[in-house]
């Protein structure tokens, strides 16, 4: 049997008429860029994520680019967020010329850990603590962080919160949405996410009407009246055909995010009744609305021969992520070494994410536990 990690033409056929005809308006209308789709799908998200507004970038990286430029946030400045994730967090905070300040994970939830945070800042010196101007939370594998302990922290020490949602879309932290929390929410339309696009795209939320004007002035090179330049921006524009296609697949998300949890559901009865708790720990649900990006399994022992077996049955999976960004070479200079985040590290070495996609048939999900059953019972 095969059980891809992902299956988009799964999806595609049950919604393909429809996101073809979005597609077709807009070859029609041969608006391509920004335009009426881009402004709709603004609309749409802002209500989706109970924001008062909503600005689409050109991709996730962007989204969290473009708000850490919003936030003024440049050479000198320190940030601080999470060493266990996707490498856009950190290299948009590079590509400031910011610094990033790395904390470790909360073990269980895989988010950072607020303890060690704010073990961070109260070890920094006053120079650095001075510098230090943002947080970016990172909401992993569609699980919010814990944002009442981040946004205490960050009130009482003035920082900038950008929310890294770009696994996030719907999750919720005690009944709020992802992304409606700090100052921004960074999303990404990437195709494997949740709510994909055909291609790159992103939107940035915020409820500020002034940031919103930042934001949109950015996205076009730093101009609010065409040819007009009140400041350096970039080209951050969102696609009308990926607007369109999101646009059309969003009233379909909260039921891909109920059989995602459906899905997660039926994982872990199906692990408990091959009882393998002494190999496999199961993703924790912690917060209010888990929307399940990742399934994430943390393998006791031998995680990468497990990968190879599955491999060979037929069955994708994938390490998000085999090595932590304060272990990266890009970011030596900032002198980290092996063992200064454990949990993080720990985490990077044994973690391995399952197929979880809506689409999945039950018999799928029982082949999987099945085989991993077969793999820790030789």
């Amino acid at each position: 049997m095969k059980v891809p990690l992902l299956d988009l033409k799964a999806q595609f056929r049950t919604i393909k008429r429809e996101v073809m005809q979005e597609i077709e308006a807009v070859t029609e209308s041969q608006y391509f860029i920004m335009g009426p789709k881009v402004n709709q799908l603004e609309r749409e998200i802002a209500t989706y994520c109970t924001t008062a507004h909503a600005v689409g970038v050109s991709s996730g990286t962007d989204a969290l680019l473009i708000a850490l430029m919003a936030a003024d946030i440049g050479p000198g400045d320190k940030v601080l967020t999470t060493s266990y994730t996707f490498f856009a967090t950190v290299g948009s905070i590079a590509r400031v010329g910011a610094t990033p300040v790395f904390v470790d994970i909360d073990p269980l939830t895989y988010n950072i850990s607020c303890d060690h945070l704010n073990h961070v800042v109260k070890s920094m010196d006053p120079k650095a603590k001075e510098a230090a101007k943002a947080i970016v939370p990172v909401h992993l594998f569609g699980q919010c962080a814990d944002m009442d302990a981040i946004l205490a922290l960050a009130q009482k020490e003035h920082l900038i919160i950008i929310e890294d949602a770009a696994q996030a879309i719907g999750a919720e932290y005690k009944g709020r949405r992802a992304g409606s929390m700090g100052d921004f929410g960074c999303f990404s339309f990437f195709p494997s996410k949740n709510l994909g696009a055909f291609g790159d795209g992103g939107i940035v939320t915020t409820n500020d009407d002034k940031k919103e004007q930042v934001l949109k002035m950015l996205r076009v090179h730093g101009s609010a009246v065409k040819y007009y330049h009140q400041t350096v921006g970039g080209n951050f524009r969102l696609d009308a055909l990926q607007a369109a296609v999101v646009s059309a697949k969003l009233k379909y998300l909260d039921g891909w995010t109920k059989e995602r949890q459906e899905n997660a559901a039926k994982y872990r009865q199906l692990f408990s009744d091959a009882k393998l708790e002494e190999m496999i720990t199961l993703p924790m649900e912690k917060e209010s609305r888990h929307i399940y990006n990742q399934f994430i399994i943390r393998c006791k022992g031998k995680r990468d021969d497990l990968r190879g077996f599955l491999n060979q049955n037929g069955i994708g999976t994938e390490i998000y992520y085999p090595l932590p960004m304060h272990r990266q070479a890009c970011f030596a200079h900032l002198g980290y070494h092996k063992g200064d985040l454990p949990e993080a590290e720990g985490a990077a070495e044994s973690t391995l994410a399952l197929p979880i996609y809506p689409e999945l048939r039950d018999d799928q999900l029982a082949y999987v536990v099945e085989k991993i059953t077969e793999f820790y019972k030789k």
